[in-house]
C-alpha cells in the first residue's frame, strides 16, 4: 500500500469501530507519544545548558527515560481510548473532541506526576526528583500538541480530498447575511462541500462590533450596504440568509433589496427544523412565503406532548388531508403504540401511508378506508382498535363549494362529527380533538356554520351522562399550502402567467404553517379541558393582496408589471376580516402563551338529540336557501348568503 494511502486510511476512515483499525491507531499514537516523551527529556536538558545528547553521556538518564516513558505512554493511550479519541472521525475535529482530548491528557499528566514522586522510587534505583515536574509539564504540552496536530492534519487531508471535482468548476458566489453561528456553519459547509456548488465570498451583518472583522477568512461588511456594490465588487449571484431565529421584518427587507438587484435569495433551515433533525444547516432552501409573514415564535412542550402520545393508540380522521397528514407525521415521531389512519379517499390514504413508511414508521401505522358518516364502519374500527386519542380532521372545507351545497356540509361536518363523538364517548376514548376553523366564529358561510354546529355538539356531548372523554375543539385560520387554500391557487396563476385574482383589496386573513398549526393542536390536547374551545394565536392578520405581491416577488417577478393582480369581488359567504370569538364567548388563558380558551354556555345534553334530528331533516332538503335559513334559526349569529 502506498505511504500516502496508508496515512489517509489511518487518519480519515469514517467507520473506525473495527478492532483492527483501533489497534492500528493505538500503535501509531504509541510510537508518536513515546517519541514525544523522549523529546521532552531532550528539551529539558537542553534548557538546562547540558549536552544535546544526554543519553550517550549518562546511562542513568537512559534508564530513567525508558522506565518513566514505558509508564507514561500506555497511560496516555488508555486515557485517549476512554475519551473515545480512536473512535472519532479524524477529519471532523470540533470543540467537543478538543475538550475530551485536553481532559484525557491533563488527567494522565497529573497521575504521572503522582506516580513519579511516590511509585517510581520503589521500582528503580534512580532517584526521581522535583525536576521531573518540568519534564512532565513539557511532555503534557508536546503530547497534547502532537495528538491535536495530527487531527488538524487529518482535517487538512480531508479538505484537500474534497477539492472541486471536474465538472464543478463553476461555483455560485454567495454573500451570507448573518455573521453568527449559523453563518459560520453555513460557510464551513460550503467550503468543505464543493459539490454544493456554492462559494461564500463575503459576510454582511447588522452588528457594528463585527465591522472589518472576518470569519473563515471572509470579510464582514457592516450593514446597511449597497447591494449593487455588493454584487459588482464581489460578483455574488446569491444571498444566503443565515439567521434561523432572525427578525422577519429584516428578512423581508433583505429579500426585497436582493430581488431588486436580481439576486437569488436562499436561507438556512429554521431553528425548529434543525432541532428536530428534519434537516441540516447545509440544506439551503429558497425563501418561502412563511419566511415573510410575521407570526409569534412556536414554543411547544415536546416532552408533555410525547408523554401524551407515547404508547397510546391514536386515531386520525381525514388522515390524507393537508392537516391530517401532518398530524399523522408528528404523532408517528412520538412513538404511539398504533396510529390509525382513517380516510375515505384511497389515493390520499395511500400517499400518507407511503410517506410514513418511508420515514420509518411502517410498523405503527394502520391505514383504514372509511367515511365518518358510516356509523357501522366507525363502530367497527373502535371495537377492533379501541383508540385512546382521536384527532378529528375530516371535513368538507371549501367555502364556495359548500355554499352551493350546504346539505353536504351539515352531513359531514356537523352530523358526521357528532356521530364520531358519540362513538368515542361510548368507547371511553380518553381525548377527542376537533379541528375547527375561525370561519365558525359569527359565520357568514355554510362551511363555517356547519363547523359551529359541530362545536355546539361537542360542548353538549361533554355533558353526556357517564362520559369520560375530554372533548375539545381547536380553531385556527388559513394554513399555508393546505389544499384548497389561496397559496396553491396563486402559485398556479403565477405559473400560468397571471393574473392573480384577489377578491377584495382590503381582505385580510390569519395565516399559519401546517407544522405550526398541528404542533399547537397537539399542545392543546395536553392542556385541554373537556367541553372547551381553543383558539390559536396566529399573529396579525395579513392582507391577501400583500400575500399575492410576496409570492410574485419570490418568483423573481414584479407585481403589476410582469404579473397582474386583479380584484374580482367577494365570493358568496366571504368576509373581509375573520373574527376571534363568537357572540357570547369569553376567553381566558389556557396555560400556553399562544393558546386561548373560550368559554360559552353549552347546549344541554338532553337537547342535543333534538338538534341532531333537526339537522338530519334539513339536510334532506334540496333548497340551499331553505337549509341556510333553518341553520340560522339555530345559530342566530350566522349571517347566511342567500341567492
Amino acid at each position: 500500500m502506498p505511504k500516502k494511502s496508508f496515512l489517509v486510511n489511518l487518519l480519515l476512515l469514517k467507520s473506525c469501530y473495527a478492532p483492527k483499525r483501533i489497534v492500528l491507531r493505538v500503535l501509531f499514537f504509541g510510537v508518536v507519544l513515546y517519541a514525544v516523551f523522549l523529546l521532552s527529556y531532550e528539551l529539558h536538558f537542553f534548557l538546562q545548558g547540558n549536552s544535546a545528547f544526554p543519553y550517550q553521556a549518562d546511562p542513568l538518564l537512559r534508564e530513567r527515560a525508558r522506565l518513566l516513558g514505558l509508564i507514561a505512554v500506555p497511560m496516555q493511550l488508555i486515557a485517549l481510548y476512554f475519551a473515545k479519541f480512536y473512535n472519532g472521525v479524524f477529519a471532523y475535529f470540533r470543540m467537543p473532541d478538543l475538550r475530551r482530548t485536553v481532559f484525557a491528557m491533563t488527567v494522565t499528566s497529573l497521575l504521572l506526576f503522582i506516580l513519579a514522586r511516590l511509585v517510581l522510587p520503589h521500582l528503580s534505583s534512580v532517584t526521581v526528583g522535583p525536576k521531573h515536574a518540568t519534564i512532565i509539564v513539557l511532555n503534557y504540552f508536546f503530547a497534547l500538541s502532537a495528538v491535536c496536530g495530527i487531527r488538524i492534519v487529518a482535517r487538512y487531508l480531508w479538505e484537500h480530498k474534497q477539492r472541486i471535482p471536474r465538472g464543478l468548476r463553476h461555483m455560485e458566489r454567495v454573500a451570507i447575511f448573518g455573521a453568527g453561528d449559523a453563518g459560520m456553519q453555513t460557510a464551513e459547509a460550503m467550503l468543505s462541500r464543493p459539490a454544493m456548488g456554492k462559494m461564500p465570498v463575503v459576510f454582511f451583518d447588522d452588528d457594528p462590533e463585527k465591522r472589518n472583522m472576518s470569519i473563515c477568512g471572509l470579510p464582514i461588511i457592516f450593514t446597511p450596504c449597497d447591494f449593487a456594490e455588493l454584487r459588482e465588487r464581489y460578483t455574488v449571484s446569491q444571498i444566503v440568509i443565515a439567521i434561523p431565529t432572525g427578525n422577519l421584518k429584516r428578512v423581508r427587507e433583505i429579500t426585497e433589496l436582493a430581488h431588486a438587484q436580481n439576486l437569488k435569495v436562499l436561507r438556512v433551515p429554521s431553528l425548529e427544523e434543525l432541532t428536530t433533525g428534519r434537516t441540516t444547516i447545509s440544506e439551503l432552501r429558497e425563501i418561502a412565503l412563511e419566511d415573510l409573514l410575521e407570526r409569534p415564535p412556536l414554543d411547544l412542550d415536546n416532552e408533555k406532548i410525547t408523554a401524551m402520545i407515547s404508547g397510546k393508540v391514536v386515531l386520525v380522521t381525514g388522515a390524507g388531508g393537508s392537516i391530517g397528514s401532518e398530524i399523522c407525521r408528528q404523532i408517528a415521531e412520538r412513538a404511539p403504540a398504533h396510529l390509525l389512519l382513517v380516510e375515505q379517499c384511497e389515493v390520499l390514504l395511500y400517499r400518507v401511508e407511503q410517506n410514513l413508511i418511508n420515514n420509518g414508521h411502517g410498523t405503527v401505522i394502520k391505514p383504514l378506508i372509511g367515511d365518518i358518516t358510516d356509523r357501522r364502519r366507525m363502530e367497527q374500527i373502535f371495537e377492533t382498535y379501541h383508540p385512546e386519542i382521536v384527532f378529528h380532521a375530516a371535513a368538507h372545507k371549501h367555502v364556495p363549494m359548500m355554499e352551493s351545497q350546504p346539505a353536504e356540509a351539515i352531513k359531514n361536518n356537523s352530523l358526521g362529527t357528532a356521530q364520531m363523538m358519540e362513538i368515542a364517548s361510548r368507547f371511553q376514548t380518553e381525548a377527542f380533538v376537533l379541528i375547527s376553523t375561525d370561519k365558525a366564529i359569527n359565520p357568514t358561510n355554510a362551511m363555517g356554520a356547519s363547523k359551529r354546529l359541530a362545536e355546539i355538539a361537542l360542548q353538549s356531548m361533554s355533558q353526556r351522562p357517564g362520559n369520560k372523554t375530554r372533548f375539545m375543539a381547536v380553531r385556527f385560520g388559513n394554513v399555508l399550502g393546505s389544499s384548497g387554500s389561496v397559496i396553491p391557487l396563486f402559485e398556479k396563476q403565477i405559473a400560468a402567467g397571471g393574473p392573480l385574482t384577489v377578491t377584495h383589496q382590503d381582505i385580510k386573513r390569519y395565516f399559519m404553517t401546517i407544522p405550526e398549526a398541528v404542533g399547537l393542536v397537539l399542545q392543546t390536547a395536553t392542556i385541554g379541558e373537556g367541553g372547551s374551545i381553543y383558539v390559536l394565536d396566529m399573529g396579525a392578520p395579513v392582507k391577501i393582496i400583500d400575500v399575492a405581491r410576496h409570492l410574485i416577488e419570490l418568483s423573481g417577478l414584479r407585481p403589476n408589471i410582469d404579473i397582474d393582480i386583479k380584484i374580482v369581488g367577494l365570493r358568496p359567504g366571504e368576509k373581509l376580516f375573520e373574527e376571534l370569538k363568537t357572540t357570547g364567548e369569553e376567553f381566558e388563558p389556557s396555560g400556553h402563551a399562544r393558546i386561548s380558551r373560550f368559554i360559552s354556555p353549552a347546549l344541554e345534553y338532553s337537547k342535543l338529540e333534538d338538534l341532531l334530528k333537526f339537522l338530519r331533516e334539513i339536510s334532506e332538503k334540496t333548497s340551499a336557501n331553505e337549509i341556510k335559513l333553518a341553520v340560522n334559526s339555530v345559530i342566530p349569529e350566522y349571517k347566511p348568503y342567500l341567492n
